[in-house]
Parts: structure tokens; C-alpha cells; sequence
């Protein structure tokens, strides 16, 4: 993790109190200055029930429940002055710098709410780059800030146009192939072949923490019966999943959401696909004869309905007869939290801790599985305040190993992902989480 807004942060012995030092001169892109009244701010908004963000999950050691409502607890957030900030939290937690390099963190200015809550229609930010024009569906034009104004480093680029071409990638590829954009933000892994047979061209390649689970709502029939969920997860073959899915441009998933690049990640056994045991599991949970299940997918990118249909093939054998319920992304992201069994794509984390407190400690608003189990959480703060990476990956093992035991996941795959740029573009790098750090890239013939 790196310091760009936060210039420097210091954790007490017990990881249970944050100081973060934030950079001065900072200004907003409406000539406000940066500094601690809006980091307050921010926390205080995520934090707030009513805005549902799944920073709640990141960041569960600032809250206290009381009923049916989580909320910041008193004294979580103080302003020691206006460059300076100090997280009290009520247990122990490594991963905050890492926390607050997320999506979901990005920090808007301490007015947001007041001005409308809407970034597009009200655009102030501190980046190197201010938003000029938007058309949902259509363009986004970003353009260089006045350098003087401008904390960071010489910004190369006088300005970035960003051009919608649909859903999935091959509208943008074809862009980039005839030469009429100069990058896209993602190849598909079926696109990469075409890309690294031009010459004109450079693929970007990033080994990600990346995935797609297969995960089944324990709260709902008949996944709430665990010997279902086991039967279904041990009909994969991930190898072949990787290979069917992905190319092989990866690693196999082991059903517990921690990456073998995770710095905590603890080798477990390799399971091996058991058709034999599903069917008798499916039996003892009053299935002798197999069952029908549904699983939503989204259409697009095409690998996820690639994995499922090859899952639903090793299925068949011990009885499991899987209708695939396709459909738009847009219209998936409206059910993925509330169907019962749903393949859903998770973006890369730089840590193993971090994805497991967003999805699957009890009660976050990301744990779409609805997963519970006391022993899981009460391990997974154990992971949270273990500095020493040894000591946590031999916590980390029972984590895993709890998570594979209940069968909330069938995880195919770990996949690399891919971008891809003319080769004019100088210093584009591929990110593990397609974040965009264009401040430094340029263009060789500009």
C-alpha cells in the first residue's frame, strides 16, 4: 500500500489505534482545501447505516451493533488537527491502510452530501484530472487540471476520453484493433490470442486474486441443508475449470477465498472431484434420486457462463441437474445478494483478510451467501490482529479450512486479467484490480 492522500499512518502495538497523517497542500478541484474534516466525513457516511456501504464490513472494528442497526461507534474517528486523523477501533485490525486503497473508499469532499450526493452532476475531486462532460451509456471526457493546482507529480496526458461500447469487450477490441482508440480497459481471455498476434499491439497481463464463486445461500432450501452445499462442491474438477473457463491463464480455486498470492494464504490439501460421495451426501439429505437446482449467471464476460456450463456438466454424474438462469449483468446485480444460488464475480484484494470481512463475516451487507458461523468470525479477528506472517498463516489454515468445511462456495478458479493498448501508449500498466493510474502514462507520438 502505498501513501497518495494519506501521506503516512502509524498503528499502536495492539492495531487498535490508526494515525493517519494526510498530505498537505492538497486542493480540491473546486480550490477548497484537503484535510482532515473530510476524512472525518467520509468514515462518518460509510459508515452511517442508511448509505448500506459494504465499507461496514471493511471496517467493523469502528461500529457497534445495537438491535437491528450497525452504526460508527462513538469516539471511532477524531480529528486530532487539520492534517491528522485517529481510527479507535474495538478490536484488533492489520489490513486498515490496505482497506482504504479499495473502491469503495474513495473520498469525496466534505460537502458531498449537501451539494446532492452526485458525483457526475457535481464532479469535485483531487486527482490529477477533473470531469468535463458525461453521458451515461455514452462518453466520460476527463481533462488535465491545472498543473498549479495539481499536488502530484507532472501529469502527461492533457486529458482522457472514455468511450462506452456496450456490454462485454468485443465492441472495445475491435475499436482497438481498427486503430480508433488507443486502449481498452479489459481483453477477454478468448481475445488475448488475437491481441498477441499483432504487432501494433502490447497485452498487459496482471496475477490477480480475481474470481467467481458459485455461492449458495445457507438460509435458503435447500442449501441450508449442508450436505447439498458438499455434494455440489464436490463435483468439481477445478483444474478442468481453469482450463475450460480461462485457458489455464490462472490458478485452481480451493473453495475458501483466499488467493495463493495473498501474502497469509495457507496450502491446503487439494480436493479431488468425488461424484460417489456427492450422490451418497444427496441421498442422506433425502435426494436418492438427484436433485434441480438454478443458478443465475451473467451473460457476460463470457467465462463465467464458459465455467458454469462446464459445471453443470460435472454435476451430472452424481445426479445434480443445474439449469443456467442467464441473464444482463444489470439485471444480476439486482438480484446477486438475494438469490439462492448465483455465480458472482469478486474483484482482487490485496489481502486474503480483506475479501473475507467484506463477503463473509456474519451480518456485513457483502455477504451475499448469508454465512454465519461464530467459530469463523471468531478466527477471522484472530487473522486480523496477527502481524506476524507465520503465526497468521497458521491462523489463516483454520479459516480456510472452515470455510471449505461449511461449502458456502464452490470456487472454480483464480484467473489472471488482461488489458491491452497500442503500442504508442507509454507506462500503461495492467492492475490486478483494473484501477486506471494514468497520471503517468503518456503517448510516444503526442
Amino acid at each position: 500500500t502505498r501513501p497518495y492522500l494519506a501521506e503516512s499512518w502509524q498503528a499502536s502495538d495492539d492495531l487498535k489505534t490508526w494515525t493517519f497523517k494526510l498530505r498537505r497542500g492538497v486542493k480540491w478541484n473546486n480550490g477548497d482545501d484537503f484535510g482532515a474534516d473530510d476524512v472525518v466525513y467520509n468514515f462518518k457516511r460509510w459508515l452511517d447505516p442508511a448509505t448500506g456501504s459494504s465499507n461496514q464490513g471493511l471496517f467493523g472494528a469502528m461500529t457497534e451493533t445495537v438491535g437491528d442497526s450497525t452504526k460508527m461507534s462513538e469516539g471511532a474517528i477524531e480529528k486530532v488537527d487539520d492534517h491528522t486523523v485517529r481510527l479507535n477501533l474495538n478490536r484488533a485490525e492489520l489490513a486498515i491502510p490496505e482497506n482504504l486503497y479499495n473502491y469503495p473508499t474513495a473520498i469525496v469532499h466534505r460537502r458531498f452530501g449537501e451539494d446532492g450526493g452526485d458525483l457526475s452532476k457535481n464532479p469535485v475531486g483531487t486527482g490529477p484530472f477533473a470531469l468535463r462532460d458525461f453521458r451515461v451509456g455514452e462518453i466520460c471526457d476527463l481533462v488535465k487540471r491545472n498543473p498549479a493546482d495539481y499536488w502530484g507529480d507532472e501529469v502527461h496526458l492533457d486529458g482522457i476520453r472514455y468511450i462506452d461500447h456496450g456490454e462485454g469487450t468485443m465492441q472495445s477490441v475491435a475499436a482497438l484493433v481498427s486503430n480508433q482508440v488507443d486502449t481498452v480497459y479489459e481483453v477477454s481471455i478468448d481475445e488475448v490470442p488475437l491481441i498477441e498476434q499483432n504487432p501494433n499491439l502490447v497485452l498487459g497481463e496482471a496475477v490477480t486474486g480475481q474470481t467467481g464463486v458459485a455461492r449458495m445461500q445457507m438460509t435458503q432450501a435447500p442449501f441450508d441443508d449442508i450436505r447439498v452445499r458438499q455434494a455440489v462442491v464436490l463435483c468439481q474438477d477445478h483444474e478442468r475449470l481453469l482450463q475450460l473457463a480461462h485457458r489455464g491463464r490462472g490458478s485452481v480455486g480451493e473453495d475458501h477465498h483466499v488467493a495463493p498470492i495473498h501474502p497469509e494464504y495457507a496450502a491446503l490439501p487439494k480436493r479431488q472431484q468425488d461424484h460417489a460421495r456427492a450422490k451418497a451426501l444427496l441421498a442422506e439429505a433425502g435426494y436418492p434420486n438427484g436433485i434441480d437446482l438454478s443458478i443465475d449467471v451473467r451473460q457476460s464476460p463470457a467465462w463465467e457462463l464458459n465455467c458454469m456450463q462446464a459445471f453443470r456438466e460435472m454435476l451430472a454424474p452424481a445426479g445434480i441437474r443445474l439449469n443456467l438462469n442467464v441473464m444482463p449483468s444489470s439485471q444480476y446485480w439486482e438480484v446477486w445478494d438475494k438469490t439462492p444460488f448465483g455465480f458472482t464475480a469478486w474483484t482482487h484484494r490485496p489481502l486474503g483478510v480483506m475479501v473475507l470481512n467484506l463477503g463473509y463475516r456474519s451480518g456485513v451487507p457483502w455477504n451475499e451467501s448469508k454465512y454465519s458461523n461464530p467459530a469463523f468470525d471468531r478466527l477471522l479477528d484472530q487473522a486480523n490482529a496477527t502481524i506476524d506472517i507465520t503465526e497468521r498463516k497458521r491462523i489463516m489454515a483454520q479459516v480456510q479450512k472452515t470455510l471449505q468445511d461449511d461449502a458456502i462456495i464452490a470456487q472454480p478458479l483464480w484467473r489472471s486479467v488482461f488489458n491491452a493498448s497500442h503500442k504508442r501508449v507509454q507506462n500503461r500498466v495492467a492492475h490486478p484490480t483494473f484501477y486506471h493510474q494514468f497520471n503517468t502514462t503518456w503517448l510516444a507520438d503526442a
